[in-house]
């Protein structure tokens, strides 16, 4: 028994010890799919990669007395995958809408959501929404077999489609436009009681093809409300016609600028071309005559564009129009606002100039913008993105003031939203699945516009410090980033900015600016007009730098851990000099600087007088030596051994150096860089950066030593708010105590005592 017992202890020590510990740099193979020849293990496209291509021709009329949008249109898609096709899935995103949406099922509810009448009459508020579909037919006219699945249309092939084949066929559709005032919506129209007029923002406005591709097949997924789009590239021919007096900005080219635009608009609008600012092309005073009367006769505004995957388009009469021509490369592309009277001043002074700088700063973190147009359409209460046009918020008061809050959410959503013409309108990620990879990388490169317009601007996410409060907060109500979009809790944090918080740690502080950026740009490039998924992102960004990210990819886009790494303990060190004056002089400073403890300054009073005051007689060697006097005894004996030293060794006992202990602590559960700051007693400070593999064999202690040549007065852990720590209260620490001498060689060894030593008595 005697023999088995130590095996038992050892063997159970080393099981106790496995139990508690927690591989934070486990490699990502268990969570990221196997590269294969459609994409590397580099993040790359692969050498058979594929995508499919859906080619519209679509013709619309815009009913500007019952709101309603009729169309028909021709789709023409290519195979392009190696797989034959039974059928084919088209989006029906108006459904939503539809009486019979589960998306007005699904929500909970519970009885204190109905406080007032208004409520109750939400929930008895009927919209006749929803895509009618009056016929698919093929080119040759024949009724196509279909199905519709709520937001889904699934048309049956009599023969499949074989690979590198096309298919043409036409549907002829219909629906009403939703009143985004009452009812909300991505895209809809306003109506102004005051000049009788409406303004549409129109999108979603049409059957579109769904991707096939290698990760997921069909991508159809419902669409409940949130998920946004996932859609195919193609070659778009759009006519649209609206009332006579009507002005159209659309996604693409126009066409026939000659039948819909004056000989003065078109002046003005070649003039822009080269202006480094705003040309108006239509004046406020022009929009108001335009607003004041109504025409009854009809115009056809025709668009084309290319290699886009979906469109969108707004009309009214109301409309300003300005416009500045931006350089992209060899390229000018025109930056161009369309806004009511409703939104001036603010609109006519910012929105084009926001758009035109919005390009040049995405452009040099990606690619060239390579679409001829950009354009920011102002349109009440709502915030939205397509190809080429998005619709924006931020509305003054009516006599044309604005608050602070009103014109930085202005800003902030029209370089929001004229971001996401890069990721996802050509970067074209997921988004019914994973609503950051447009969202949270869209964010953090708004945030990096932001603070290009305005020093200090009040950017609303990015930075370490603005995600704490979410971080910290219950777990229970946070979804880890990696949730698809229907099933995220606190859908803003999450999505945008969490995220975008991550990335901009990684440049600021884990990567550096220049490994980052690099790496960035590469993932835009590598997936411009392509379908990329998390695993092309996470590949791409460590295979472009040679940063392993497992661990931050991990931490913080798979689980719902936070950052509190405490400062829990310091202790000071200083090398013993091998001089014994000034380790004496050291000493004599200082116990000079200790405060006496409260027992010894009360006896000061409360004792009368000691038995060594009473009987002299009892003072020996111990009570009457100077305890700083140094013997000729010590000198000797380090004199022997700096004889024994190098003369590189000789100068770091002579240097000036401090050696601070520091344990570290990690309760949230995320490893991050430790990066400290030392305040020194002449006012100074440094700061010191230790990688987050600091904590790769042990994710809850560590410890560090640092060295610094001044004695530091104060400690301070992620002194710049960089890490997104939850707690700073447990990162500071001061100077209570004197260092404590740690000797660099052992003495000399001796039996002799102090007393023999000296010889005293």
């Amino acid at each position: 028994m005697t023999k088995v017992l130590p095996f038992l202890l050892v063997l159970g020590a080393f099981h106790f010890s496995s139990a508690q510990w927690e591989d934070k740099f486990k490699q990502m193979d268990d969570l990221l799919p196997t590269p294969n020849v459609y994409r590397t293990g580099g993040g790359a496209p692969g050498h058979k990669y594929y995508q499919q291509k859906a080619d519209y021709k679509i013709s619309l009329v815009l009913d500007d007395d019952k709101q309603i949008i009729r169309g028909e249109e021709t789709i023409t898609y290519t195979n392009n995958s190696p797989d034959p096709l039974e059928y084919l899935w088209l989006q029906l995103d108006q459904n939503q809408q539809a009486k019979n949406s589960h998306s007005k099922l699904i929500d909970v509810e519970r009885m204190e959501n109905f406080r007032t009448i208004q409520d109750v009459e939400k929930r008895f508020f009927e919209f006749d929404g929803g895509f009618k579909i009056d016929w698919i037919k093929s080119m040759g006219n024949e009724d196509l077999s279909y199905a519709i699945n709520q937001t889904m249309l699934r048309i049956n092939l009599k023969n499949s489609l074989k690979p590198g084949a096309s298919i043409s066929f036409k549907i002829k559709w219909w629906y009403n436009i939703n009143d985004r005032m009452k009812i909300g919506g991505r895209s809809g129209y306003e109506y102004f009681d005051t000049d009788k007029n409406y303004l549409y923002t129109i999108a979603q406005f049409f059957p579109r093809m769904c991707v096939y591709d290698d990760v997921n097949g069909w991508q159809n997924k419902q669409f409940l409300g949130r998920g946004e789009f996932t859609l195919p590239f193609g070659d778009y021919e759009v006519e649209i016609t609206v009332p006579a007096d009507h002005v159209v900005a659309a996604t693409g080219e126009l066409q026939n600028p000659n039948s819909v635009l004056t000989a003065e608009q078109r002046r003005r609008f070649q003039l822009a071309k080269t202006s480094d600012k705003p040309i108006m092309i239509i004046t406020e005073e022009e929009a108001k005559t335009a607003e004041s009367k109504r025409d009854t006769q009809t115009k056809k505004w025709i668009f084309k564009a290319k290699n886009v995957r979906d469109f969108a388009f707004a009309s009214s009469r109301k409309f300003i129009w300005d416009a500045m021509g931006v350089k992209q490369g060899n390229n000018t592309v025109m930056a161009m606002s369309y806004y009511p009277k409703e939104g001036n001043p603010l609109w006519e002074r910012y929105s084009t100039r926001v758009v035109a700088h919005t390009l040049n700063v995405y452009s040099r973190h990606t690619f060239d913008y390579p679409y001829p147009v950009a354009i920011s359409v102002h349109a009440k209460w709502i915030g939205m993105e397509y190809p080429m046009i998005c619709f924006n918020g931020g509305r003054p008061e009516a006599d044309g003031t604005y608050s602070a809050p009103t014109k930085y959410g202005m800003l902030g959503v029209i370089i929001h939203e004229v971001g996401h013409n890069y990721f996802p309108m050509i970067v074209n990620s997921d988004e019914r699945q994973w609503s950051w990879m447009d969202e949270g990388l869209n964010t953090f490169l708004q945030f990096l516009t932001e603070q290009e317009w305005e020093r200090n601007y009040p950017s609303r996410r990015g930075p370490a410090n603005m995600i704490v409060d979410y971080m910290k907060g219950d777990k229970s109500k946070i979804s880890p980033i990696m949730t698809n979009s229907e099933s995220i809790w606190q859908f803003g944090n999450n999505a945008y900015g969490k995220p975008a918080t991550a990335l901009n740690i990684l440049r600021e502080t884990i990567m550096g600016r220049e490994l980052f950026d690099y790496a960035f740009k590469m993932y835009a490039q590598r997936w411009m007009f392509k379908h990329p998924t998390p695993a092309d992102f996470f590949r791409t960004m460590e295979d472009a730098s040679a940063v392993d990210l497992d661990w931050f990819w991990r931490g913080w886009f798979f689980t719902t851990d936070h950052v509190d790494i405490s400062l829990e303990k310091v202790t000071v060190f200083r090398l013993n000099s091998m001089n014994p004056d000034v380790e004496a002089e050291r000493k004599q400073l200082s116990d000079q600087q200790n405060r006496e403890n409260i027992s010894i300054i009360r006896n000061k009073t409360a004792v009368e007088k000691t038995q060594t005051e009473i009987f002299p007689e009892l003072l020996d060697f111990y009570n009457l030596k100077d305890p700083y006097q140094v013997q000729d005894i010590d000198r000797a004996e380090a004199a022997e051994m700096i004889a024994k030293v190098t003369p590189e060794q000789k100068a770091l006992l002579d240097k000036e150096m401090y050696f601070y202990e520091i344990h570290f602590k990690n309760i949230g559960g995320l490893v991050m860089p430790l990066i400290v700051e030392f305040t020194f007693a002449d006012g100074t400070t440094e700061v010191q950066r230790i990688p987050a593999e600091i904590w790769r064999l042990d994710s809850k202690n560590v410890s560090r030593i640092f060295i610094t040549e001044k004695q530091a007065t104060k400690i301070v852990l992620d002194p710049f708010l960089e890490t997104a720590d939850t707690d700073v209260t447990n990162n500071y620490w001061q100077h209570l105590a004197p260092p404590t001498r740690h000797d660099l060689f052992k003495q000399k060894v001796t039996n002799q005592n102090e007393m023999q030593r000296s010889g005293g008595r």
